[in-house]
């Protein structure tokens, strides 16, 4: 394993420096190398490696959530309001909704599999979004609108709220029925995880107060009670539960709230953490994309993938209806809404383990949707946000 770690961190800085200096997103580079290290093409990583692929990519995003949560402007998210809380939501279920009538109309999948495949597809990627929505509160660009934070807090409670919605609808398709109390743990896991995360962060900032800690020890405690809570979230087995990377990014925004300068501090350190952890992240997204499949789609997979975006961006227009928003700054919150990668690498597989009919589909379309989105969404954040958007 020693060797396949070096090769993820050595070629994938590697290609994403290159990718850099071609003015592309570093993160090209770094979905790439997985691709082609991965088992797919040459098969270079170990197995070992790709055993444990899905916890190294969540201790990742608890990384970058967290140093969201420690940049998060909560008072301009609470000027912005009901916006901010449409935007959690309204994106997915009209790609979802679109994806009704794409999947039946030009995939010939039933109503329910084509709702399967569009709450795979529906999640935004904060993998992609979170990283970059900071790097623009930390250049100031957007922030006096809090466009930024908008974005942030949409991408990271989407998620919850359709992968739910997977859950629901894969139960639906093996002669489960409709549990009404999974829809009403959306609302529920959303505010349990807030309340978990400052409950966490003002525990810590009292004990940073009145114990003097190291600022990597502080890093260190942070990151551990986080994974905790990760794991305690995967470990609960009642129909109830609280979201755990909700959680984790509150954590860091009562951090800020209760202890700023430490918060400020630890801002940094998180920031020199990610530097390592993105490679991972997106290294082992990449492996997990299988191209074989791609030969197989054909240009209706690719017509479906880019409607629903459409679909997307029309639910990002419909919540920013009576804003103060100029066309320019609703362009790029609208263009900032769509990759996708996360998700889809974690979820997409699922359908065809469970032997649906709808499984190799859903899969292929999943790992396109990636292919496509996840560099032409960071693409678009990076060139235009100097050019939509006001530097406060």
């Amino acid at each position: 394993m020693l060797l396949s770690t070096a090769l993820v961190l050595i070629v994938g800085l590697v290609l994403g420096g290159i990718c850099k200096k071609v003015k592309l997103p570093s993160l090209i580079g770094m979905l790439v190398t997985g691709i082609v290290l991965g088992p797919y093409v040459l098969d270079m990583l170990d197995p070992s490696l790709l055993a444990i692929s899905a916890d190294l990519r969540k201790i990742a995003l608890i990384i970058i959530l967290t140093r969201a949560g420690l940049s998060l402007d909560i008072s301009g998210l609470r000027r912005i309001g009901r916006p901010a809380i449409m935007m959690c939501f309204v994106p997915a279920t009209f790609e979802l909704a679109g994806m009704l009538i794409l999947g039946t109309g030009l995939l010939g999948l039933s109503l329910l599999e084509s709702a399967i495949m569009g709450a795979v597809l529906a999640a935004v990627s904060p993998a992609v979004v979170v990283p970059r929505m900071v790097k623009l509160m930390d250049e100031k660009y957007g922030t006096n609108k809090g466009i930024p934070q908008l974005i942030l807090a949409g991408a990271s409670v989407d998620d919850v709220y359709v992968i739910v919605l997977f859950t629901t609808f894969t139960g639906m398709i093996q002669g489960d029925g409709v549990s009404a109390i999974r829809f009403v743990n959306i609302p529920v896991s959303i505010i349990a995880g807030v309340a978990v995360g400052m409950a966490a962060g003002i525990v810590m900032s009292k004990v940073f107060e009145k114990i003097h800690i190291r600022d990597t020890a502080k890093v260190l405690i942070v990151l551990s009670i986080s994974m905790l809570l990760v794991k305690l979230e995967d470990m609960m087995d009642t129909p109830i539960t609280f979201s755990a990377l909700i959680a984790v990014m509150f954590i860091g925004v009562a951090l800020q709230k209760f202890r700023e300068p430490v918060a400020k501090r630890l801002s940094q350190k998180y920031n020199k953490l990610w530097v390592g952890a993105e490679i991972v992240l997106f290294v082992l997204v990449g492996a997990c994309v299988n191209i074989n499949y791609l030969g197989n789609v054909g240009i209706k997979a690719v017509i479906v993938i880019l409607a629903a975006l459409v679909f997307r961006m029309l639910g990002v227009w419909v919540c920013l209806l009576g804003t103060n928003l100029n066309m320019k700054e609703r362009s790029f919150t609208m263009m900032a809404y769509t990759p996708k990668a996360t998700v889809q690498a974690a979820i997409g597989g699922i359908p065809l383990a469970l032997g649906l009919a709808c499984g190799n589909i859903v899969l292929t379309v999943a790992v396109l949707a990636i292919v496509i989105t996840a560099p032409l969404g960071a693409f678009a954040i990076d060139i235009t946000y100097k050019k939509l958007l006001k530097k406060e």
